[in-house]
């Protein structure tokens, strides 16, 4: 049967992130998706001026209770970027109204990178993250909101020990299936993922050539491939080598190309080479 996906995020209606990224690589896989957009915005935000932005949170509420009415189940449920505290709390009504016992509940709590809190993030708004992530089957965080989800220092140079200890203590402070890290690297050469299956304890790495340059959307390319791997059966540990070749695969691409690096990269050219690690490539 073909499985159902909710995806909360904003959606930039030029530039590959969030929605524009979640929506057709989840499709690509065969998932319906359907989407409840927190925000719509002219263009993505890094690197642009400019950019017109008008906020969702009030649609969010109508639009849910419309779903109640129609009796919608979801199997999957993904949140991304959320914009402020009271968007946080509708979310968490949004998993409970919706999923259903098997659902996969994915939760990527964006809010910090390099040490520091994204614009108008704030200590508060993590506090609320947290939440959020106790109504999720995988989280995704990014090493520096590890650290902050877990009331850490930012430690730019983790080790291996220490990335293993923040897995642990994610999967046990917030009772997740599964915690992803992202951003990891211990040598300049190569950029990575870590994974904690919660069932077994078992710790995985998935790492890529580490190219040296900033690339919009590609948190959002990587957590959308992995949904994908880990609702098709794969483990953890597969799921994050499958999804750091093919956001790698879409960065070669795009600076192959040489086309506009704020436009986000070109990652629909790659999506038969994911339908095939997937093992969703029909025969003919």
């Amino acid at each position: 049967m073909q499985k159902k996906a909710l995806a909360i995020h904003d959606i930039s209606c030029i530039g590959r992130c969030s929605l524009t990224v979640a929506l057709p690589i989840l499709s690509a896989a065969g998932i319906e998706t359907c989407v409840l957009p927190t925000a719509v915005l002219s263009t993505q935000t890094g690197g642009m001026t400019g950019f017109t932005f008008h906020d969702l949170t009030n649609e969010i509420a109508p639009i849910t209770a419309h779903w109640r009415a129609l009796g919608q189940r979801f199997d999957i449920i993904y949140t991304g970027y959320l914009g402020s505290i009271t968007q946080a709390r509708l979310v968490e009504r949004v998993i409970h109204d919706f999923r259903k016992p098997d659902t996969l509940v994915v939760v990527d709590p964006v809010m910090a990178d390099n040490g520091e809190y994204y614009s108008m993030m704030t200590p508060e708004f993590a506090e609320e993250m947290r939440a959020l992530c106790r109504c999720a089957d995988i989280i995704t965080p990014n090493l520096t909101e590890a650290a902050f989800l877990l009331g850490k220092p930012y430690d730019p140079c983790a080790t291996r020990e220490t990335v293993e200890v923040l897995l642990r203590e994610l999967v046990e402070r917030f009772g997740v299936k599964k915690a992803v890290i992202t951003g990891i690297s211990f040598d300049k050469d190569t950029l990575g993922a870590a994974a904690i299956d919660g069932a077994t304890g078992a710790i995985s790495y998935a790492f890529t050539e580490c190219i040296r340059a900033v690339f919009h959307g590609t948190g959002d390319i990587f957590c959308s491939t992995l949904i994908c791997a880990v609702a098709g059966g794969k483990p953890i540990a597969k799921a994050i080598r499958i999804a750091m070749n093919f956001t790698l695969r879409a960065i070669q691409r795009t600076l192959k190309a040489g086309t506009d690096l704020r436009l986000g990269v070109q990652f629909e050219p790659e999506l038969p080479y994911l339908i095939r690690r997937l093992g969703l490539m029909p025969k003919l």
